[in-house]
């Protein structure tokens, strides 16, 4: 029996020397001044059980980790056609990487670099027909997996993000000129930096993962919300893209499918067992929360539990 209070405990402990040496992502001005003491850590089992340390209540802006259940709704929605949009390979360049993306005509690498959360924004939009409806779905969604209606975007850092977002609106035209986007290039890019603002805590973080941690279905609910098939290939794409190009050290030294976010939350998923969010802002060069990096190391290592 694996006694998970135990080992948070200890976490919170050892990880204390680590929440300074990360750098907050400052180029996004309404980020700029988070506190690096701030740490959270939290787990779902899938009888419910929750144990949490930290700042496990306090929401952040989620940011790249919205790009998991984005692709989630565009998967369910088109399938395997999404792929002749999107890659599935690792992108080992940086997460807004100009150059690959005009070497390769305009179809990214895969559905968790800017640039392919940007063409999965562009199916949505195709798909519910507005801006609007797509958010709201989005929403929605992300409200149904975390059990909780109170969830809602942070307007604050939307539009500081969308005042900074020139690399962003770099991506989409590039792809536009590539014809690998349908619609406005302004309303796809704002749709998605919307998605990245919405704010959620550890403790809902780690709720809304537990259906990649079980074949697609809520063990809690039993609402099944993707095929198996689909989970499969998303814990795939998290294990080998999601943390960008630090994807290959995250698998090595953690061994979780996971995915990041400038914000410093990482989400993780123990397959048929449990699922794992973290919080702490400061960053490490990759754009990875640097200490919560390490805090799912010693998680993996104090715990045994690996998909290795």
């Amino acid at each position: 029996m694996i006694n998970y209070e135990a080992i948070l405990s200890e976490i919170a402990e050892e990880i204390v020397p680590y929440l300074s040496l990360g750098k907050v992502a400052d180029y996004i001005p309404a980020l700029a001044n988070a506190d690096l003491n701030q740490f959270a850590m939290s787990i779902t089992l899938f009888d419910g059980t929750t144990y949490n340390i930290g700042d496990f209540n306090t929401r952040f802006s989620i940011q790249s980790i919205s790009k998991v259940f984005t692709f989630t709704k565009s998967l369910n929605i088109h399938s395997a056609e999404l792929y002749n949009r999107v890659g599935k390979e690792p992108s080992g360049n940086p997460f807004n990487s100009l150059v690959q993306l005009e070497y390769e005509k305009g179809k990214p690498r895969n559905p968790f670099i800017n640039a392919g959360a940007i063409v999965i924004t562009d199916t949505l939009i195709s798909h519910y027909k507005s801006t609007e409806a797509t958010f709201e779905n989005t929403l929605n969604f992300i409200q149904s997996i975390a059990h909780n209606k109170t969830i809602d975007f942070d307007s604050e850092v939307y539009e500081s993000e969308y005042k900074t977002s020139f690399r962003n609106l770099a991506l989409a035209n590039l792809m536009k000129s590539f014809g690998n986007l349908d619609n406005s290039v302004d309303d796809v890019v704002k749709t998605y930096l919307k998605h990245c603002s919405i704010a959620m805590s550890t403790k809902e973080l780690s709720r809304a993962m537990l259906f990649l941690a079980n074949h697609g279905t809520d063990p809690i609910s039993q609402q099944n919300f993707i095929t198996p098939s689909q989970a499969k290939r998303i814990n795939a794409l998290m294990l080998t893209c999601g943390h960008y190009d630090a994807s290959g050290e995250f698998a090595f030294y953690v061994g979780l499918p996971g995915k990041s976010g400038v914000g410093g939350g990482i989400v993780a998923v123990v397959p048929n067992m449990m699922s794992i969010a973290v919080f702490s802002p400061g960053l490490n060069s990759w754009g990875n929360s640097l200490a919560g990096t390490h805090a799912l190391q010693l998680f993996t290592s104090k715990s045994g539990l690996s998909i290795f």
